[in-house]
């Protein structure tokens, strides 16, 4: 008999969405599942964070932090 196992996925309350196209370029942001900002550089997120009462303690933790399209590090296009 097999057993069938469903990996563990996260839902973290942030999510960074992939970079859009503008002036500056940015990534949109959601908490809790809904859009609450827009990010151009990694401290806007921690601060749209801080705004609705999370504190971020690592950004890599992807119980904490969701990054789609890229990773903290990724501001531009591709």
């Amino acid at each position: 008999m097999t057993e069938s196992a469903s990996p563990y996925i996260s839902h973290p309350r942030i999510i960074v969405l992939g970079v859009q196209p503008g002036t500056p370029p940015f990534r949109i942001v959601e908490i809790d599942g809904q859009v609450v900002g827009e990010a151009t550089t990694l401290t806007d997120v921690l601060r749209t964070a801080a705004a609705h009462g999370i504190t971020v303690h690592d950004l890599d933790d992807p119980e904490q932090v969701r990054w789609v399209g890229g990773d903290k590090f990724t501001w531009m296009p591709h």
